[in-house]
């Protein structure tokens, strides 16, 4: 397949994905590209950040301001937006999402989750402001993404160090993801009904305390300080001072000095040196969570990060047959982990490889001087795609392709096919 093809099956993709209306409970329209229209037909957070570096690696810039739209017609008065937005159903395909709202009459009808999501959104309207020159659309949105990220940092920065922190599992974006085992008791690392409902436990008691997050905090049954999180915390934090210098704003420098003492603060207590790799933590302590997946790597994209830290990071795990270099790279969790399994399963981000996790160390190898092997990651993706079509997820030993169908997700390879002028 020659990359003109696979750009034009990206676009069908994304264009086949669209879901807009308006909504006759909320009185909003919306435009959103699905993620997947069987399995996740509903919009989320993270998923709309990815749409628009999808978009406007395509030149579709216009559809991708109005996923943006979309988002945030559905923001608090305090700032906050959910990391899921029901437009239409009155009830979440999976029942369990009730837990992930306050318990109030509103939970059967369109509404949004009391959860969140890793920030990309600063960086997301970055790339299209970098598409599209259109300073009109920046003022707009601008003072939106910094009244989230004003919530953003009050309520979540709960040690007050910088450090977002995340209350359940499913904020993280990497649901099941097996350095949060510890936490919940699983000491085994492996999956199970009872470890199943050690995770919906975590969204029911926040449930039963009305998403309190004082509540949350005093109770301190999953406080996790998340790697992948706190460092697009960082990213966000950077691009929201660039979008501010863009149109003279002075709080750019505010952004700036935010998102050094974020970085620093990963570096202290995230860093491991002995195993070079980057951990999450947690606890009044910052325990650290020693787990090999995909985010140990992924605060090399700082630039507080030394290039001798990046190097040894990614030549002693990821460039590890023992490891992460397996032959469709890169698996979510290591190969020497007791969690890893790269088959199907309900229990996701414990093997497989998905392309968002090479999309993003695709960058993380760019900034650090590995382009060779930054471009096997591009390669492999495209092979997986021609091979098994647009995926939720892979196997990583044999390619085979599992979970969602027409998961938009994999049109990342069009991001990664553009020119580097743009990072994240």
């Amino acid at each position: 397949m020659s990359d003109d093809e696979l750009i034009e099956k990206v676009r069908n993709l994304m264009f086949d994905n669209i879901k807009a209306g308006l909504s006759p409970y909320l009185g909003r329209h919306y435009c959103y590209v699905m993620p997947s229209p069987g399995n996740y037909p509903f919009q989320w957070w993270w998923d709309t950040c990815f749409n628009i570096f999808i978009l406007c690696a395509i030149d579709e810039t216009a559809l991708a301001k109005q996923n943006l739209l979309s988002l945030f017609r559905m923001q608090k008065k305090n700032g906050f937006i959910g990391h899921m937005i029901f437009w239409e159903s009155l009830l979440p395909r999976d029942k369990l999402n009730i837990l992930q709202g306050p318990p109030v009459w509103y939970q059967v009808r369109p509404h949004m989750s009391s959860l969140i999501q890793p920030p990309l959104v600063a960086q997301a309207l970055l790339r299209i402001y970098n598409n599209s020159k259109d300073e009109k659309f920046l003022i707009q949105m601008l003072p939106a993404i910094k009244k989230y990220f004003h919530w953003l940092r009050v309520n979540r920065d709960l040690d007050g160090d910088g450090l977002i922190s995340i209350i359940s599992a499913f904020e993280s974006g990497i649901d099941w993801k097996p350095s949060f085992d510890e936490v919940l008791g699983n000491y085994s690392q492996k999956t199970s009904t009872r470890y199943f409902w050690k995770n919906i436990s975590v969204d029911l008691r926040n449930f039963l305390r009305g998403y309190n997050l004082k509540w949350i905090y005093k109770a301190d049954v999953f406080i996790v300080k998340e790697t992948l999180f706190n460092t697009m915390y960082v990213q966000d934090l950077r691009a929201l001072g660039k979008l501010c210098e863009i149109i003279n704003d002075k709080d750019a420098e505010k952004y700036e000095a935010l998102a050094h003492k974020t970085a620093d603060r990963i570096m202290e207590v995230m860093y491991d040196e002995e195993s070079a790799a980057f951990y999450d933590v947690y606890g009044p302590e910052n325990k650290k969570l020693k787990v090999l997946t995909f985010t140990i790597a992924l605060p090399i994209l700082m630039k507080e990060i030394s290039k001798d830290i990046a190097h040894e990071i990614i030549t002693r795990h990821f460039l590890n047959e023992e490891e992460f270099n397996l032959p469709y790279p890169i698996p979510s969790v290591a190969k020497c982990e007791p969690s890893f399994s790269p088959f199907e399963s309900k229990f996701l981000w414990r093997g497989p490889t998905w392309t968002v996790v090479n999309w993003f160390l695709y960058h993380s190898f760019i900034a650090n001087g590995f382009e060779k092997e930054a471009s096997r990651l591009l390669q492999s993706i495209k092979q997986l795609i021609e091979k098994r079509g647009f995926r939720e997820y892979y196997n990583p030993i044999t390619g085979k392709g599992y979970g969602a169908k027409d998961f938009i997700w994999s049109g990342l390879v069009a991001d990664m096919m553009r020119p580097q002028n743009d990072s994240l």
